[in-house]
C-alpha cells in the first residue's frame, strides 16, 4: 500500500485530494496543527502528523518514509518546500506542488481584460509581487534534475465545495461572505477583468493523475473556463436576491480587504490554458461553469 504525505491536508485542496487518495486505497498521512483537527483527519481515515512548516526535520522525515508527497498547505514557504525537496532527493517519488495562477496576474484593478492568455508552453510573465512564488515553483522543477519526480500543479480561481475539513475556497466566498454582511456585492472597479477558473473535483482529479503519471519537471495550469468579476458578482447577487452590484475604487477596495487581496486576488487578470494536463495526463475535466455553479449550488452559508 502506498503512503502519500500530504501538507495542508485540514485544507480546501489538500483535505479533498487525501479522501480521494483514500477511495483510491492508499495510505495518507496527514500534516496538522491542532489536536482538534487531528482527531477530524483521524476519523476521516488520514493519519494526522502534529507539526507545521517550520518544523523541517519532520518534513524531511516524513518525506523520506513515504512514497510520494503532495504539497498544499502554501504556495509561499520557501523553506517547506525545500525541505520536502531534500526529503526525496534521488529517491525518484513524486512531490506534487501547489502554486495558483496569480503568478501570472496582472495589475488592472477591474479596469479591463487582458487579452494574454498564458498556457504552458509559453513564457511566463511574472509581477514582482508574485516573484516569491515563482521561485518556489522553480525551486519545486529544479529538483527533477536530482532525482525527484516533482510537479508543479496551478489552478486558476477554484470554486466548488471541500469534501474535507474546509468546505469553502478563497476568491467567491469572501465576495459572497461580504455581500451577506452589507447588504451588496462589491467587486473591484467595474469588474472587467477576468479570472480562469476550475471546479475543486477537477483539480482533485488532476492530482490524482499528475501523482502516477506526471514526468519529473512538469508545470500543469488548471482550468476549464473563465468569468470576469462583473459576471461572478451579477451572479452572487441574483443568488443572494441582492440589487445592483456597486464598484469599489482601487483605493477603497484596498482599505476594506488589503492591497494584495483586491489588486490581485479580486481586481487582476489571470487567464490561462490548461494544455499540457489535458495532452500529458488525459484530464478532462467535467465542470465548466462558474456561474452556473454560483446560481445553481453554490452554498449561501460559506464559512
Amino acid at each position: 500500500m502506498s503512503i502519500i504525505f500530504i501538507t495542508g491536508a485540514t485544507g480546501f485542496i489538500g483535505g479533498s485530494v487525501a479522501l480521494r487518495l483514500l477511495e483510491q486505497g492508499m495510505r495518507v498521512r496527514g500534516l496538522v496543527r491542532h489536536a482538534d483537527d487531528a482527531i477530524s483527519l483521524a476519523a476521516q481515515g488520514i493519519e494526522p502528523v502534529m507539526g507545521d512548516l517550520d518544523d523541517t526535520q519532520m518534513l524531511r522525515r516524513e518525506a523520506q518514509a513515504s512514497d510520494g508527497v503532495i504539497h498544499t498547505a502554501s504556495a509561499d514557504h520557501p523553506a517547506s518546500a525545500q525541505a520536502l525537496v531534500d526529503g526525496l532527493l534521488g529517491s525518484g517519488k513524486p512531490l506534487l506542488h501547489t502554486s495558483g495562477s496569480s503568478i501570472v496576474a496582472d495589475d488592472a484593478r477591474g479596469a479591463h481584460a487582458n487579452a494574454t492568455v498564458f498556457n504552458e508552453d509559453m513564457p511566463l510573465v511574472v509581477g514582482e509581487a508574485k516573484q516569491a512564488r515563482h521561485a518556489i515553483d522553480k525551486l519545486v522543477l529544479q529538483a527533477a534534475n536530482q532525482g525527484v519526480r516533482s510537479a508543479v500543479i496551478c489552478p486558476g480561481l477554484i470554486y466548488g465545495t471541500g469534501h474535507g475539513l474546509r468546505k469553502t475556497s478563497v476568491q467567491v466566498p469572501l465576495l459572497v461572505r461580504h455581500a451577506q454582511q452589507c447588504g451588496q456585492v462589491q467587486i473591484v472597479g467595474p469588474g472587467h477583468n477576468v479570472w480562469s477558473n476550475v471546479h475543486l473535483d477537477d483539480v482533485v482529479e488532476l492530482f490524482v493523475l499528475a501523482l502516477t503519471k506526471a514526468p519529473a519537471g512538469a508545470f500543469y495550469f488548471a482550468e476549464n473556463g473563465q468569468a470576469s468579476f462583473a459576471e461572478v458578482g451579477q451572479a452572487i447577487a441574483q443568488r443572494l436576491g441582492l440589487g445592483p452590484v456597486q464598484s469599489l475604487s482601487p483605493d477603497a477596495a484596498a482599505c476594506m480587504w488589503g492591497v494584495m487581496r483586491a489588486w490581485y486576488s479580486l481586481g487582476s487578470n489571470s487567464r490561462i490554458q490548461a494544455r499540457r494536463a489535458r495532452r500529458e495526463l488525459g484530464w478532462s475535466p467535467r465542470h465548466d461553469s462558474l456561474i452556473e455553479w454560483i446560481l445553481h449550488e453554490m452554498p449561501l452559508d460559506p464559512a
